[in-house]
């Protein structure tokens, strides 16, 4: 099989690797496996079902298995056809800076999207003149064109080709590439639209950056039924997300043409603190030069997936949750603190219970109910290899409707006694499951705890009031997150296309305010580099530079779990740097 084979296949399982391989390996060619680099440290690779035991941490590492990632809403435009309103790109400061005599649109700056492809016909993303903005393409969906160089699967569709592809009857003949969601083409119309008729009709961010898209291709059947994900809910792999934030970041040439990378995508899984592959990544990409990376905080502020206590030792706690009816399955993950170490029992609604399995152990434990159909499976790392932390994954299949608990207890150690638990993503679960208790800090999805990126929570820039969704920090271990907010509800966005002609909708989440705040980057990157003004910042310069020109309210204390260190406000960066006082 060609290595193209192998990535696309079923047969084949897509794992995050950290070694290094053996010299004399032909990249990309073997029996068994092949691979693409990310970059020095993480490979993506494809190994063979047939020579691999089943898919579970007490196996693999648990930073091998590639996490399943989700839009950060369940995306359908609230409104169709509706009115423009430039309210929040007012209020972030957005269009005073766009206006002279700064005039920052966004020249010369490569905005990147890894999300749901792009409608590229839309005439939001379109010149004067009728071509495109999009510099390319990167459509790993599509299997009938040529991938870009050294990613063997997908297919790469250019400016000529985009450019060509729209002086044709049929554009998607020639580029068949769509965004069946809406997603991907909502982030990039609020971040990188277009001014249509002089912006009374439609103005991003910032209007005149160059746009480089990933699509990303749906999630091998293996991780969705290892994670027990809805077969209709879109899903997204790590692997695919590392390798399109790399495709972006070739697009920047140092001095000349910086790069600004969104991401709409998250995960309710990992220790949430920044130390999952995706994380680590970014955080490399980000604090290149002339390069900055900006993240959704996720909508999983108000969703009960989140319970965090403390356990005194040789005591135990209860964490109850109620699973409704028709819920195929789930995971949840438990997270103990070093040196601490805890055992685990599961009782069901009918009383039946899991005998307590030990984390010194580091198996594998399958229990199946004797009155119930319920299968649960504790699968246990002692020391994971990331944050050096203790984890437990425990999947309920089948589980019965009602009242489960599982009761938690501090076997030894003196380290804090603190132990979290997250349950997936809202739309991964085809039922209701919730705890009875929840915390709603700590719920920015990952990568959002990720250092120097920017993670961008929502408000309603109309009141003033925090979105109720939103993801919140802090991290697990105490990192200042989210950086700032900025607005995400009823964000103007383009929904479609007819005869023709942009439809304006509007649209509400963490996914909108991160595009709202990469648009700002790209005016700020072009102001720095392309301007010249400061050729050397990146990521921790842009973020400082948000930071300290945040709009902050005399009735809150900075930083806090939801606001970050304030509201984005590109006026009060630029009068910060003019020396001018806050306003």
């Amino acid at each position: 099989m060609t290595c193209k084979e192998k990535i696309l296949s079923e047969d084949y399982i897509d794992l995050i690797n950290y070694f290094i391989l053996p010299q004399g390996r032909v990249e990309g060619n073997d029996d068994v496996f092949c691979y693409i680099p990310v970059n020095e440290r993480f490979l993506s690779i494809y190994y063979s079902r047939a020579v691999l035991p089943p898919l579970e941490v007490s196996s693999y590492y648990y930073r091998y298995i590639p996490r399943l990632y989700g839009l950060m809403q369940p995306f359908a435009p609230e409104a169709l056809d509706r009115n423009f309103d430039i309210q929040p790109l007012v209020k972030s400061g957005i269009t005073l800076i766009q206006r002279e005599p700064l005039s920052l649109t966004g020249r010369d700056v490569v905005l990147g999207f890894v999300d749901t492809g792009i409608d590229y016909r839309n005439p939001v993303f379109r010149r004067a003149d009728g071509s495109t903005r999009i510099l390319a393409i990167w459509d790993q969906s599509v299997q009938t064109g040529t991938p870009p160089d050294g990613y063997f699967y997908g297919s790469e569709y250019t400016r000529e080709q985009i450019n060509e592809a729209l002086q044709a009857e049929d554009p998607l003949e020639l580029v068949p590439s769509v965004d069946e969601i809406g997603h991907g083409t909502a982030m990039a119309s609020a971040a990188a639209g277009s001014a249509l008729n002089g912006g009374l009709d439609f103005l991003g961010a910032a209007p005149d950056a160059d746009i480089v898209v990933v699509k990303l291709k749906q999630a091998k059947q293996f991780l969705r039924d290892y994670y027990m994900t809805p077969d209709d809910v879109p899903a997204y792999e790590t692997n695919d997300i590392m390798l399109g934030i790399k495709y972006i970041s070739s697009y920047r040439i140092p001095f000349e043409k910086p790069s600004v990378i969104c991401l709409g995508v998250g995960s309710s899984f990992g220790e949430h603190s920044g130390s999952s592959s995706l994380s680590q990544y970014i955080s490399s990409v980000g604090s290149e030069i002339n390069q900055a990376v900006i993240v959704a905080a996720g909508n999983e502020g108000n969703s009960a997936h989140h319970f965090s206590g403390h356990i005194d030792a040789g005591q135990s706690i209860r964490v109850e949750m109620m699973v409704s009816e028709n819920t195929r399955g789930f995971l949840l993950e438990l997270w103990g603190r070093i040196p601490d170490f805890y055992s685990v029992t599961v009782r069901s609604p009918g009383g039946e219970i899991v005998p307590p399995v030990s984390g010194r152990l580091g198996q594998s434990v399958q229990y199946t109910f004797v009155y119930e159909k319920t299968k649960v499976l504790l699968d246990y790392q002692t020391i994971e290899s990331e944050s050096g932390n203790e984890v437990a994954v425990m999947r309920f299949e089948a589980p019965s409707t009602g009242l489960w608990t599982v009761i938690i207890t501090r076997e030894g150690g003196d380290g804090p006694g603190n132990v979290d638990m997250w349950l997936p993503l809202r739309q991964f679960v085809d039922g209701r499951v919730e705890f009875l208790q929840p915390t709603p800090e700590t719920t920015i999805t990952a990568p959002g705890f990720a250092q120097p990126p920017i993670t961008v929570s929502a408000y309603n820039s109309r009141n003033n009031s925090f979105y109720i969704n939103s993801g919140q920090g802090f991290s697990s271990e105490g990192g200042i997150k989210p950086d700032i907010a900025a607005p995400g509800v009823d964000i103007s966005i383009v929904s479609g296309t007819v005869q023709g002609k942009a439809v304006v909708g509007t649209s509400t989440g963490t996914s909108l305010s991160a595009a709202l705040a990469a648009g700002a980057a790209a005016q700020f990157m072009q102001w720095a580099v392309v301007e010249h003004n400061s050729p050397y910042v990146g990521g921790v310069a842009v973020r400082n530079y948000f930071l300290r020109g945040a709009a902050r309210d005399s009735s809150y204390s900075y930083p806090n779990r939801q606001w970050g260190y304030g509201r984005l406000d590109m006026e009060g960066v630029f009068n910060w740097i003019a020396g001018l006082p806050a306003q």
